[in-house]
């Protein structure tokens, strides 16, 4: 059988070099120490086929073998520039580029003159370039690395990337594909496909908070945890074919009815554990893609004003006149390392509404415009992270002074469940008259509207803030808003300390863990009695839709990782590595 199975990996090989390394790996059989022997095939002879296989990896026989290069820096004029060489032709364009010069010691940095091949050594291309030589496989991409750190202008470095391709000999030396050195690595179990996507959203992380998401994805333990479910799902499996095949013919240890609730036992743990990575997902992907904060209130309150102090920049016409912003105003904004995207939106008022507390009804109609504007206004909030809601403090009608606020924002805002309710304006009344006014509203007005009576209205003053030359620490009250926010946004992302690492589950993965956990629930509901309870005995039980269900959620799991049985690695690869820069 061993024979066999080596003679199958043979005939996925086309190359000869391949050949000769599958010849000597151990791909056979693995007893299983369960009721009955189990076939194991060699565990990454899929992938190592779809690798091997041309119609599965590169467009040409033998182009994985090929030895890649490019420039791993960025591009444009720079004081070094790293150019990066992975394959079996390294110590070849070493000695082209340094003729009777000795190969440099491994993992030792070298001073080398790099000269144009071909010339015996005349013509210069770099006087003093640093060559770093790794042979693999412990190397980031498995393979031998040399890595030349060169001059950084322009012409240096072109002409440094020529030289190299005149190095080949049989053709075998090329420009890397993007992402071509990150798939070498995976290829070679250097990286597994969710240490690969933490390389891709570190690469793209623009602020602190995404920089430390993908730090912690990149170290592996997601990797290790989806393969240590993947396979108690594959020995669960094993066990229900166990008792497909010779429940009537062997003596079991335990009864059947003992194995499947043993085997359930194990889902459910597997199944609680994907919740917990579930809710992490949702959470790290704030980080990713930013958290949505939403600007209510009513005509005039000061909206834009509070947008343009906290972004810094007049990104919101500011005007007198009410209802001068009928469209959404968005604004991106790194705050304290959370990428926060914030929305100012239209005034909300209807026609017959009165905007302050013991005011009269305004008469004022509402406009085509203005109605679009305030329906998307209603529409973004509902699907904003964050609430912010602005009252003001105006000049009542009868004199004297009142907060104005619009009832259907503060509903909204209860509704969410992070949200900040501001009072703007507090810079046009003395303090002694403002204490009264914020105690009504929070007692008329909030503590009626279920989910606010608790909250706590800050007081801010856009007028005052605009003041550059005050004195005051925090000039009108906006970076004690701001301090709330980060609390908010902590609330929204923070996991224990314990959990830290799945900062790194991306949407991929979540959706596949969706797709794994529908399948063990499915499980569990064929396995269970309808009273809630493991079946008596096995043979109520449809055993082979059981294993179907173990069957599905392991490949799920396989996918996230890359390994297993998973058909379609390569497409997955192929949208992963598309995100890649060349020379990565």
């Amino acid at each position: 059988m061993h024979r066999i199975v080596t003679r199958l990996a043979l005939a996925h090989t086309p190359c000869l070099g391949c050949r000769k390394v599958v010849a000597g790996k151990a791909v056979g059989l693995v007893i299983a120490p369960l009721h009955r022997p189990r076939i194991v095939p060699f565990p990454y002879l899929r992938k190592w086929c779809a690798y091997h296989v041309p119609s599965r990896a590169l467009s040409t026989p033998g182009s994985h073998h090929d030895t890649i290069y490019a420039l791993s820096s960025a591009n444009g004029k720079a004081g070094i520039a790293v150019i990066r060489i992975s394959g079996l032709a390294c110590t070849q364009i070493y000695h082209k580029l340094c003729p009777h010069k000795k190969a440099p010691k491994p993992r030792y940095a070298t001073v080398r003159t790099l000269f144009l091949p071909g010339t015996q050594g005349t013509e210069i291309l770099d006087s003093a370039a640093l060559v770093l030589y790794f042979p693999g496989p412990q190397t980031v991409t498995g393979e031998d690395v040399l890595e030349l750190h060169v001059h950084g202008g322009n012409a240096t470095v072109k002409a440094v990337l020529s030289a190299i391709a005149k190095c080949a000999e049989d053709g075998n030396i090329r420009y890397a594909e993007p992402g071509e050195f990150t798939k070498r690595a995976f290829m070679n179990d250097r990286l597994d496909l969710a240490q690969v996507e933490a390389l891709s959203e570190m690469l793209a992380a623009e602020t602190e908070q995404q920089r430390r998401a993908a730090v912690r994805g990149s170290s592996g333990s997601l990797g290790r945890t989806y393969e240590s479910w993947r396979r108690k799902l594959l020995e669960a499996r094993a066990e229900m074919e166990a008792l497909i095949d010779f429940q009537e013919d062997q003596h079991f240890d335990e009864s059947p009815a003992s194995l499947v609730g043993n085997v359930s036992r194990q889902i459910k743990d597997i199944l609680r554990s994907i919740g917990v990575h579930e809710m992490a997902s949702q959470r790290s992907e704030l980080l990713r893609n930013g958290i949505q904060v939403a600007l209510l209130g009513p005509p005039n309150a000061g909206k834009s004003s509070f947008m343009n102090q906290v972004v810094g920049r007049e990104a919101s016409i500011v005007s007198g006149e009410s209802g001068t912003t009928r469209d959404i105003i968005e604004a991106n904004l790194d705050i304290r390392g959370y990428l926060c995207t914030f929305a100012d939106t239209a005034g909300f008022r209807t026609a017959t509404t009165s905007g302050a507390i013991n005011a009269t009804n305004s008469e004022t109609l509402i406009g085509a415009v203005e109605e679009e504007g305030i329906r998307r206004a209603r529409a973004r909030a509902t699907q904003s992270d964050v609430i912010i809601v602005l009252a003001s403090v105006e000049e009542h009608t009868a004199g004297g002074h009142e907060i104005r606020y619009d009832i259907e924002t503060l509903k909204l805002a209860a509704a969410c469940q992070q949200r900040l309710v501001l009072i703007n304006k507090i810079d046009a009344v003395p303090e002694a008259d403002l204490r009264p006014l914020v105690r009504m509203f929070r007692e008329d007005v909030l503590k009626r509207i279920p989910g606010l009576g608790d909250t706590i209205p800050t007081l801010i003053s856009c007028k005052e803030a605009r003041n550059q030359g005050s004195d005051r620490q925090d000039p009108g009250g906006v970076r004690l808003v701001a301090d709330r926010l980060i609390l908010a946004f902590q609330n929204m992302t923070s996991l224990p300390t314990s959990l830290q690492d799945l900062h790194g589950v991306t949407e991929r993965q979540r959706q596949l863990l969706v797709q794994c956990r529908n399948s063990l629930e499915e499980y569990v509901e064929v396995t269970e009695s309808p009273e809630g309870g493991n079946s008596e005995a096995a043979g109520d039980i449809d055993l082979s839709m059981a294993a179907e269900h173990l069957r599905y959620a392991a490949s799920c799991l396989g996918r996230i990782t890359g390994r297993g049985e998973a058909g379609d690695v390569e497409e997955i690869l192929g949208v992963i590595f598309e995100k890649f820069c060349v020379g990565k």
